[in-house]
């Protein structure tokens, strides 16, 4: 019986450890203990194997490819359970691509909501499409004579001052200070009649505080017809307040006002919907300042190529802004603004 060094015994048994361990891994950082533990600095494979420098010289002759041998076994061994693990997971991946569950249920996920902003414009939408109204979204980046001249605003007016308007350094330029801009595009690119209602982001060259900020949201309508007048403009104002707040009985006061592209202008005062004999709210009065209104300027019609004897148009907008505080009790606006994930929890 031909005598087989001990040396080879113990490399055969480590070799076949091996191989039973490898079979059991199911991640990379398994397979990779492994090889450590095994052929690693410090592995049993590689620590046996050094053992061959204490044989003599006729055991070396014998032992050293045998040695070689079941060391090249091994790497094999290696090379291949690495492959077909990455294979294995690379599959897996793909399988939990393919069968994702986009219902299925996590714990302590995050819980998104609608922002106010976007509540109170959905519901503007929603009445004004149901009242017939087309709803237009403008430019933010606007032309001097869109913003200012074509609404009667003219070149002397405070409004067009650095101190008050964003300008660009694009000649003539500037961020719209109004949502009215719509008001002179559509007069120019339109045959009467036509209704539209418009809301979006103005700007203003103002400290921010509590109740200011250098960009707050409008929200303004228009009808351009042959026969307009105020009673059916303060009419349709005060039928979107009243969906709006859901009380049918909100009533509505007129005060006289001056805008430049309104002639006449009026103010509209909204009952405070949140108290009976006044509120911090309304400030103790029941009355809650709602916009600006009026009849469309003739010298607007005309700047805008529209007969002002033929034609006449009615606006009325607001500060949606402010809409946003007054149905939500936010008494800063720059919480809008803000990233603070308990405020925005509350909606």
């Amino acid at each position: 019986m031909e005598h087989v060094s001990p040396l080879i015994i113990r490399l055969n048994t480590l070799h076949q450890e091996l191989a039973a361990e490898l079979q059991a891994i199911k991640t990379i950082a398994e397979f990779e203990a492994i090889r450590n533990k095994f052929i690693g600095k410090q592995g049993s494979i590689t620590i046996e194997s050094k053992n061959i420098k204490d044989l003599s010289l006729e055991e070396k002759r014998t032992t050293g490819s045998i040695v070689q041998d079941i060391r090249k076994k091994v790497e094999e061994l290696i090379e291949h359970t690495q492959q077909q693990l990455i294979t294995r997971l690379q599959q897996e991946v793909e399988l939990q691509k393919q069968f994702f569950d986009v219902t299925a249920y996590t714990t302590n996920a995050l819980e998104s909501s609608v922002h106010p902003y976007t509540r109170v414009i959905q519901d503007l939408e929603d009445i004004t499409m149901n009242m017939g109204f087309e709803i237009i979204y403008g430019m933010e980046l606007e032309t001097e004579f869109a913003n200012f001249e074509a609404l009667n605003i003219p070149v002397d007016h405070p409004a067009r001052e650095s101190h008050d308007t964003f300008w660009l350094t694009l000649p003539g330029k500037l961020l719209r200070t109004h949502t009215s801009n719509v008001q002179s595009h559509m007069l120019q690119e339109r045959k009467p009649p036509f209704a539209i209602t418009t809301m979006g982001r103005t700007y203003r060259n103002e400290a921010t505080d509590a109740t200011h900020d250098y960009m707050f949201m409008q929200f303004e309508i228009m009808i351009i017809d042959t026969k307009q007048s105020l009673s059916n403009l303060i009419a349709i104002a005060q039928e979107i307040f009243r969906c709006f707040f859901k009380n049918n009985e909100l009533k509505s006061r007129i005060r006289p006002g001056f805008f430049p592209f309104v002639e006449p202008g009026i103010e509209v005062d909204i009952q405070c919907p949140f108290c009976q004999n006044g509120c911090s709210i309304c400030k103790r009065t029941t009355w809650i300042e709602a916009g600006g209104a009026g009849l469309v300027h003739p010298n607007v019609l005309e700047l805008c190529g529209v007969d002002s004897t033929k034609y006449t148009a009615c606006a009325f907008g607001f500060g949606l802004t402010r809409l946003v505080m007054l149905k939500y009790g936010i008494n800063d606006v720059r919480l809008l603004h803000g990233c603070s994930l308990d405020f925005l929890k509350q909606f």
